[in-house]
């Protein structure tokens, strides 16, 4: 990782890490001292801000400058949070402040291009109106939108703000998306069961209840962060001596990235051995939804218990000092989800009359779209007959210019057939007859006497 050298103290700019993958922590299990792998993997999982891209790419700008990383190495967590680090912004070299304006000025232009798509999807009525990009663009709080073309001190302390704030948040949101996912599921298989007659119904129930009871039947899970379970840790994963237990080895062989702290991802990786506990992929019965739900919870015990300056890190020293209170040697027994309700009766019932409610919105748009198919349908029809009156229009027009035609050039006939008296055609007839005797009289005037030898 990029900020693996760093101290831990600036490490709340370090954002980007808590949405990581859990891999399990690699050791040689042949070997007398076990070594972690040196090469990392960098994690390019995204954090699930909609600003994922931008944040990172200003990071690694700011990673660059060196006066900047220096400052980043003897900041503490507090400076960082109330922004005193972005004063020194202005310190950075030129080349930096010009690739952090283009950042920005990239990040806006997107940020247009959403506003633009959500105004044409939920306006489209009047597309022609004129946007306000300016005071649409306020309601991102990572940037100051008053000034769209230069990263200046302030853009770096929103958004470190924005980022600490919206990932404080991510917990919260990720126990909301579980807990309406276990509604669902509760929904459905009432929903389910209704369509049943009384005899499959109850043979369904009896089928689901066993699946709980078995489910329920796992060996017991130690509590985060407790020496019951970092030592399973230490001797199924590790592959150490649980007699030899040491809290300072336990902490440098799981820092993965050997950074000097160790953050959410790698301790959601100490929990999987009591994990796989209670959930198996395998098992009908195993939600692995469930699963991560219940890594999310240990995280957030071991955190509480452990992080004391509430940076979402621990520190060594944090560490050590957990290992010395008496709830690390007498821990009370960990609670898993199927022990207690995730929700109550009455948010499942709210939670019930939404989807009622969506349900209802959904099929009066669907029974819209339904008249307004019918009502093209109807409309192509008329088209079509129109278009079928046009096109017999157009024949009937064209056979009666042939009718015509055809009859100037036949001579009229009676009803018998027989051909009738024609005027024009008589009288050019008699004019051609005469014109034919003149010629013959013509040339009776131009023969020769009689000769009178003939008379003899």
């Amino acid at each position: 990782m990029w900020w693996m050298n760093l101290k831990p103290g600036w490490l709340v700019l370090a954002l980007l890490s808590i949405t990581a993958p859990v891999c399990p922590v690699p050791i040689d299990r042949n070997g007398g001292t076990q070594e972690v792998k040196e090469n990392v993997q960098e994690d390019n999982t995204d954090t699930g801000l909609y600003y994922d891209r931008y944040l990172r790419e200003v990071i690694e700008v700011l990673e660059t400058d060196p006066h900047f990383r220096e400052k980043l190495q003897t900041a503490n967590a507090e400076d960082i949070r109330n922004g005193h680090l972005s004063n020194e912004l202005d310190l950075v070299s030129h080349h930096v402040r010009t690739r952090l304006d283009e950042l920005k000025r990239q990040e806006v232009s997107r940020l247009r291009m959403l506003l633009k798509a959500k105004v044409d999807s939920t306006n489209s009525q009047s597309t022609n109106v004129p946007i306000d990009h300016a005071s649409l663009l306020k309601q991102f709080e990572h940037l100051d939108p008053h000034n769209q073309n230069t990263f200046e001190a302030k853009d770096l302390e929103l958004l470190i703000s924005t980022a600490t704030k919206d990932l404080e948040n991510f917990d919260v949101e990720r126990h909301e998306e579980f807990k309406r996912y276990e509604m669902l599921k509760e929904h459905e298989r009432r929903e389910y069961l209704k369509g049943l007659d009384q005899e499959k119904r109850n043979k369904e129930e009896k089928m689901m209840q066993e699946l709980k009871e078995k489910h329920r039947q796992h060996p017991k899970v130690n509590a985060p962060g407790s020496v019951a379970q970092l030592r399973e840790v230490w001797e199924e994963t590790d592959g150490l001596d649980p007699q030899e237990f040491n809290p300072k080895t336990f902490f440098k062989l799981h820092d993965t990235n050997e950074d000097g702290i160790l953050d959410e991802n790698e301790l959601e990786a100490l929990f999987t051995k009591e994990l796989e506990k209670v959930y198996d992929p395998n098992n009908a019965e195993d939600d692995m939804m469930e699963m991560e739900e219940e890594r999310l919870r240990m995280r957030e015990h071991f955190m509480n218990n452990v992080d004391t300056n509430k940076d979402r890190l621990v520190s060594l020293e944090e560490f050590l000092k957990s290992t010395e209170k008496q709830e690390f040697n007498n821990p009370k027994e960990w609670e898993t989800l199927d022990t207690r309700p995730v929700y109550t009766e009455e948010e499942l019932k709210q939670f019930e009359a939404e989807i009622k409610e969506k349900e209802m919105k959904l099929q009066r748009k669907v029974e819209t779209l339904q008249r307004e198919q019918e009502l093209l349908n109807e409309g192509s029809k008329a088209l079509e007959a129109q278009k079928r009156e046009y096109q017999q229009a157009v024949l009937d027009i064209s056979q009666r210019q042939k009718k015509q035609m055809a009859a100037e050039e036949l001579p009229p006939a009676g009803s018998n057939g027989e051909l009738k008296f024609q005027p024009q055609l008589q009288k050019a007839e008699y004019e051609e007859s005469k014109s034919v005797v003149d010629k013959e009289n013509e040339a009776q005037k131009n023969l020769p006497a009689e000769s009178p030898l003939k008379s003899l």
